[in-house]
Parts: structure tokens; sequence; C-alpha cells
């Protein structure tokens, strides 16, 4: 028995060196969605621009990205000439205006164009969470059926856009 406790320390450092050796080369910032082929959670926002609330059935039919975004986020202002770019492409977006002062997303827009189909208010979050949504700017992808088939957390660029498309249909 003794000679067992001697060697339990290298056993232990054994089980730890494969628990770690196991995690390496992940991507340690990938957070999974539990959303994720699971239909589009009920949405009932404000739209920016006509004032009306949008629902569900308001929504492309196709294909869109749904990304949020707010005039707050420096990453979104990095993202948003792609998505421009996105949306010359007639990629349909739906962006949801996170935690936001509506008087700054209409100046940000009309200063750098509106790539979305939509622009919804979220000022307090709660669709946010309903989505995980964990910052800004954050994209998921809906099918044509309106589940939700992917997400990503951060900046959409050219890269990213290469994986993301493969769910896009």
């Amino acid at each position: 028995m003794k000679k067992l406790l001697f060697f339990l320390p290298l056993i232990a450092f054994a089980v730890l060196g494969s628990v770690f050796f196991l995690q390496l080369g992940k991507d340690t910032q990938y957070m999974p969605s539990a959303l994720i082929d699971k239909p589009l959670p009920n949405v009932a926002l404000v739209d920016l621009h006509s004032n009306q609330i949008v629902t569900n059935d308001a929504l492309p039919t196709g294909p869109y990205l749904i990304n949020f975004w707010g005039t707050w986020c420096p990453a979104c202002s990095v993202e948003h000439s792609y998505l421009m770019a996105l949306a010359d492409q007639d990629v349909s977006i739906v962006g949801i205006d996170y935690k936001d002062e509506t008087s700054e997303a209409i100046k940000w827009l009309q200063e750098r164009g509106d790539p979305y189909t939509h622009v919804l208010l979220d000022e307090l979050g709660h669709f946010g969470v309903d989505m995980g949504v964990t910052g800004a700017p954050e994209t998921f992808v809906v099918n044509s059926k309106g589940v939700v088939v992917y997400r990503h957390q951060g900046v959409v660029d050219d890269v990213v856009w290469q994986s993301m498309k493969v769910y896009f249909k």
C-alpha cells in the first residue's frame, strides 16, 4: 500500500497531463449556442425605421443573418463595412441594435450606410438573452426553415463568411 501512495502523485500528474493534452488545439474562444438546430425564438421588437413591432412572420423567408450590433461597440464599427459588402451581394441581414440609444443608431446608419433588411431595437437586451448573446458583434445564421444553424461571436469578415456561408441555405 505504501508503494501505491509513493506513485500517487505520478499517476495524478499523468492524468492531468492527459486532460491538458486533449485540450490542445481546441478553440478556447468558441462557445456553442444552445439554439443551434432550434427554431428562432419569438421576435417582437420595434423596427427602427417604421416604429412598428416586427415579429417572426415579417422576417426574411430565405436564409438570413441576425447581427447584434451597437454604436458603443468598436468591433461593430470594424465589421460594418463588410456587412455592407454582404448586403450588396443580396445577403439578407437583420440587424439587432443591442442595448443602444436609438438616436445614435439612426446617426450611425445615416453616416455609414444601412446593410440591414430590418433594424430591430433591443434596448434592454431581452431578445439578446433569448438568443444567448454574450456581447456584440454576434451573428447567427437562420436557415430558410427559420432554424438557427450557426453562431459567430466577433467580427464577421471574409474569413468568417467563408465558413459561415456553408450554413447559409
